[in-house]
């Protein structure tokens, strides 16, 4: 039996994930942030052209099975870059960024399965000269990016895939082999990435950093984090610290929230009952149930949020939204 499966990784720039010296280039214009990837990834080529993404990692295998045993195992995908588009005066000019060699794992072998593992990456083609904290104390190349997939295909045809590793920045999207969004890195940290990532600091220094994953939100938050982003008000933005309460279960307010980085926790009378990642809209529950709060929103990794009172969004949308939280969690506030 002939097995072909995928899984892929989109890797972005959202809104305001940008800090310090850099960011007044994003904010004038210069340099841009990115819309967010479509939900269906099935024309990686296209998105490129449109410059629609940083880079892509594509983990593509064959695997051939007899007999409930892994006979063959080959790779099949490869990583791909995008480019930098920058405005210098009334002209854009677009620079092709560098690409790392793409790392890939021997197959690993087990009894009736086979894991895979390719990271892929790179760097602006646009120098960023700044300081950094290791030797030489100064870098001219931009910081590497990039992502490790995993694979694991079982002689039956199961197959369990995921993002094993990733850059501290920018974002990253995973999709399954159908195209279809499945999850994203739950944490941005630019600050970070900016001073550590490169040279030996990365894969291709034998050094990998951890990926804080999270599960994707419903299109239905999508379309109000539009609404909130880019509706007739302009959202309040904050940063909100680890372990930190962005609203405590019973104050009163009529602010929604759009978690633009990091993990937010509902706790209901101290009990932590659900953790959601960039893309949750919550909130929504005081506007709807009379002002009050009906659970905490605690930061469980440092946070930055985006708000909006209540009044400004589509009502129904906030009544949908409400009931699907009251299944998963009995109900962000």
């Amino acid at each position: 039996m002939r097995l072909e499966t995928s899984v892929t990784s989109l890797s972005w720039i959202p809104s305001e994930a940008v800090t310090g010296a850099l960011k007044s280039s994003f904010d004038l214009g210069v340099a841009h942030y990115d819309d967010p990837p479509p939900d269906v990834l099935d024309d990686a080529e296209s998105l490129r052209t449109a410059d629609r993404f940083r880079f892509l990692n594509r983990l593509s295998v064959e695997v051939e099975a007899d007999g409930g045993q892994i006979t063959a195992a080959r790779y099949t995908g490869a990583g791909m870059i995008g480019a930098t588009t920058l405005r210098l005066g009334p002209v854009r000019h677009t620079f092709q960024a560098f690409s790392m060699p793409d790392l890939r794992g021997e197959p690993e072998h087990g009894e009736g399965w086979v894991r895979f593992t390719q990271t892929a990456g790179g760097r602006t083609g646009v120098p960023l000269p700044r300081k950094v904290r290791r030797p030489p104390f100064v870098q001219w190349n931009a910081p590497l990016a990039w992502t490790t997939l995993s694979l694991t295909v079982h002689a039956d045809g199961t197959v369990e895939s995921g993002l094993a590793g990733a850059s501290p920045f920018p974002r990253h999207w995973v999709y399954d082999e159908k195209g279809a969004l499945m999850s994203k890195s739950g944490v941005i940290d630019y600050k970070s990435w900016s001073n550590v990532s490169f040279g030996k600091y990365s894969p291709w220094g034998d050094q990998d950093s951890a990926a804080f994953v999270t599960a994707v939100e419903s299109a239905l938050e999508r379309s109000l984090s539009s609404a909130i982003m880019r509706g007739s008000g302009t959202p309040a933005i904050r940063k909100v610290k680890r372990g930190s309460v962005l609203v405590a279960q019973g104050d009163t307010g009529d602010e929604v929230f759009l978690l633009l980085d990091g993990v937010l926790g509902v706790e209901v009378d101290g009990e932590r009952l659900a953790e959601y990642g960039p893309g949750a809209v919550l909130g929504e529950r005081a506007h709807l149930e009379g002002g009050t709060r009906t659970s905490s929103l605690v930061a469980v990794t440092p946070c930055k949020v985006a708000s909006v009172h209540a009044d400004q969004l589509d009502r129904e949308m906030l009544e949908e939204l409400s009931e699907g939280h009251r299944r998963e969690a009995t109900g962000p506030n």
